[in-house]
């Protein structure tokens, strides 16, 4: 298998006549934890879509493993759910923690899968409330249910979008500690939209920034945060208004 996840190759997305992103090159390894930074309306969600299939480029290549689509390409479902997503705003079933957990795998038609349930209740630390109503739940316990649902469909790539947006400091570090972990003990490659350029530095190995549709820079984090190379990164880094 190859050591990239994705290679993107001139892939441009636009809606109507706006032109949303064009991305001419970029690499994802096998493994790493890749960040996407930089402000609202930058392309961010736009790429994460592209990356999770859930909508095809306007033109360009998007080659995933070891295997290459274009605009206009049915991507088997099975490649297809090797990629989840887990999104800002999680929108859970009105049933129990353990039934939302358990809901993919039961869609998969994997119906004797109680121990990677219980065990992955264990990793995002709510097996005490397998039993409670998910929408009963705190905002950052909701989270963890909405990444364990994900986790326990044993993706090789796990798509973050702002998932600790709207949490408080507790639970920002313990999701954080939770995907790490995912990714030391699994090699589950993470790629994690924020705005938080903070949460990029503590977590990523690689980071990119967007700008009006397009990749600035990319760079090991700490070249990036210490020595970029377009003075554009240097100022988002710093706060500075670069939009």
């Amino acid at each position: 298998m190859s050591e990239f996840v994705y290679q993107l190759r001139e892939v441009a997305q636009a809606y109507a006549t706006r032109s949303v992103l064009q991305v001419e090159n970029l690499d994802i390894l096998q493994g790493e934890i890749f960040a996407l930074v930089g402000p609202s309306g930058a392309g961010k969600s736009t790429l994460l879509r592209l990356l999770n299939f859930l909508e095809a480029p306007s033109r360009g290549t998007i080659r995933f493993q070891d295997t290459e689509f274009s605009p206009g390409q049915n991507i088997p479902l099975a490649l297809r759910r090797r990629v989840t997503t887990v999104f800002q705003r999680p929108v859970l079933l009105n049933r129990s923690v353990w039934d939302n957990v358990s809901y993919g795998l039961r869609l998969r038609g994997q119906r004797d899968a109680d121990a990677l349930v219980r065990l992955t209740l264990q990793q995002v630390g709510l097996q005490e409330l397998a039993s409670q109503r998910a929408r009963s739940l705190s905002g950052g316990e909701a989270q963890r249910v909405a990444l364990a649902r994900a986790m326990v469909l044993q993706p090789d790539v796990l798509l973050l979008d702002e998932p600790t947006a709207n949490l408080d400091p507790y639970n920002v570090g313990l999701i954080e500690e939770i995907v790490r972990e995912l990714n030391r003990e699994n090699g589950t490659t993470l790629v994690l939209v924020t705005h938080n350029v903070f949460q990029a530095r503590r977590m990523a190995d690689r980071v990119a920034l967007l700008l009006e549709g397009r990749v600035i820079e990319v760079a090991d984090v700490e070249s990036f945060f210490n020595t970029p190379c377009d003075p554009r990164t240097g100022a988002f880094v710093r706060g500075e208004m670069v939009y």
